[in-house]
Formats: C-alpha cells, structure tokens, sequence
C-alpha cells in the first residue's frame, strides 16, 4: 500500500531524513522504533504532507504524493493522529471528531454513524462528547487524537508517539485499541518510544536513527535482537 523511496526530508542544512526506504503492506501494522531525533515522527510528517521532501518517492498505491497536497492525502485515504495529541482545545469532543469527518460532511448520516463507532470504542468520549477538549485529561485526548483520525475513514492511519506522556494503565487501553484496528484489517504505521509495546503489536519494524534505517524485521523477531534489547527494551 504503501512505499518510500530513499525519501530525505530536510530543516534548512539539517538532513533530518536520509534516504529512508520501507513498505507498509495492506492490513499489517508496521512499527518505527528509535531514539529522540532520529527522525521518526519527520518521517510521518512527509508521508502526510506536513514535511516535503528533498528527495525520493513516496507511493500510495503506486501513486507518488510529492505534489499531493495534505488534504489531499486525506481524501486518497491517510490520516494521522500526531505526536502531542494537537486536539482542538477550545472545541468540544463532538466538534473535534465533525472537524475529523470535514472531508464526509455531506453524508451526515455516515458520520453520526462514525461518531457511534468511536463512542463504543472509547465510552470515555462518550461521556465527555459536549466538554471542551482542552479540559480532558491526557489520556483521554490521546483517545480523541486517534479517533479523530479514524473519523476521516482511512486506509492508512498513521500514529505518532500515541503513548507519550501517559499513565500505565491508559496505555494497555490505547495498544489494545491498535490491536482491535488491526483485527478490523486496518493498515497502520506507527512510531513508538515505547519499544516493547510496539514490536508485540507490530508484523514488522524499522530501527531508525540518525535518519537512516539501520535494521528490519517481524516484531517479534526484533523483540528478541541482542542489539534492539540493549538499545531500547533496557536489557543485555
């Protein structure tokens, strides 16, 4: 579904992305691993417009989206919910999730339909659909980020860092939800600090530092890879 192409993405003379190249396939969940700044969520940000890039191709059916613009993506079928959640604060969670199905607006009844689907898969919102989204807590906007982005019904959907800054227990809640995606056949990339969360969810992985993709394989295998262990899972 989804293949780049020695993509490099880069912030005046910083190369932040250098000539990465992966394929995501149709219904799998693939992970990006790695430290701060290797170049994990730049990467996310090119394949949905945010960041252009400098070199490489980046296809989407064997469609090349360097001159797609961001909404555009949208409507071919990628969404992200992004590193830091980026909720519209000062709009309720009903209106952040209408605002995720802007590009479906003319068929309300698929969208109230929508709505239902992501109220039964987060009831947190649901309890919370008419309070003002900057007042939620972490957790809770980290549910409103993902399904904000599934309002838009995507082929892809793209997750950056949906961990980051949150309590234990809402975690196991956020990576059973990417495993219920999953199941439902859902194609999704994600980028995770979290390194053992991600490789047990994921088919297959990227290690990525430097901006440069530095080891691949099935999830599971690179869960047991002497040098994924000591890098980011704390063991030797």
């Amino acid at each position: 579904m989804l293949k780049i192409e020695s993509v490099q993405v880069s912030y005046g003379a910083i190369e932040a992305v250098k000539g990465v190249s992966m394929e995501v396939r149709a219904g799998e969940v693939v992970a990006i691993i790695g430290a701060n700044g290797a170049g994990k969520s730049t990467l996310l940000k090119s394949i949905c417009g945010l960041e252009p890039v400098v070199g490489g191709r980046i296809l989407l059916d064997g469609e090349d989206l360097a001159r797609v613009p961001a909404h555009r993506r949208v409507a071919l079928g990628v969404a992200m919910s992004p590193e830091g959640r980026g909720v519209f604060a000062d709009q309720t969670v009903r209106e952040n999730l209408l605002l995720g199905a802007y590009g479906r607006r003319k068929d309300p009844v698929s969208v109230e339909a929508a709505i239902a689907r992501e109220f039964q898969r987060f009831p947190r919102l649901a309890e919370r659909q008419h309070q003002l989204s900057g007042t939620l807590s972490g957790g809770e906007q980290q549910m409103l980020a993902i399904s904000r982005a599934l309002m838009s019904e995507p082929r892809l959907l793209l997750l950056d860092e949906p961990s980051l800054g949150l309590a234990p227990l809402i975690i196991k809640d956020i990576f059973e939800a990417i495993r219920q995606l999953r199941r439902s056949g859902l194609t999704i990339l994600l980028v995770e600090q979290m390194a053992r969360q991600a490789l047990a969810v994921a088919d297959r992985a990227y290690v990525l530092e430097t901006g440069r993709i530095t080891l691949e394989g099935a999830g599971r295998a690179l869960l047991d890879d002497a040098k994924v262990r000591a890098a980011y899972l704390g063991a030797h």
